[in-house]
């Protein structure tokens, strides 16, 4: 989303994320990653499980489904820097409109599934009735 953030601000909305390390595991994040937009931690896992958002098992991280789009990443030129502290927390991409309205919900299954940034952007053009 760094890449589309001013676009997604220009919809009116705001991108924040919920990292799994602590305050300066999330600094150094933002260093690294050049991150626009605010960087919340959730080093107990307390968002992450009212979110019901799923974790892995350690050979779930490494399974066969997940090496194709891994090398893809890689080729990319994306890295993990460094791992959070809770290495098997899967992620989640949520829309949530004044009120609160959820508008869009994405859990991932597995460490390469995210929410398509093209679903998100409908998400956010949406009007929040």
């Amino acid at each position: 989303m760094r890449g589309r953030y001013e676009e997604i601000r220009g919809l009116g909305a705001e991108v924040v994320a919920i990292g799994t390390g602590d305050g300066a595991y999330a600094r150094q994040f933002v260093e690294d990653e050049a991150i626009p937009f605010p960087v919340l931690v959730d080093d107990d896992g307390a968002a992450a499980r009212a979110a019901a958002v799923r974790v892995s098992s350690f050979p779930g991280l490494f399974h066969p489904r997940t090496w194709g789009p891994t090398r893809e990443t890689f080729r990319r030129g994306y890295r993990v820097h460094k791992a959070g502290s809770r290495v098997t927390q899967l992620g989640a991409t949520f829309v949530v409109a004044p009120g609160p309205k959820l508008l869009y919900s994405h859990v991932d299954r597995d460490s390469t599934d995210h929410a398509p940034l093209a679903d998100v952007l409908a998400a956010l053009a949406t009007p929040a009735n």
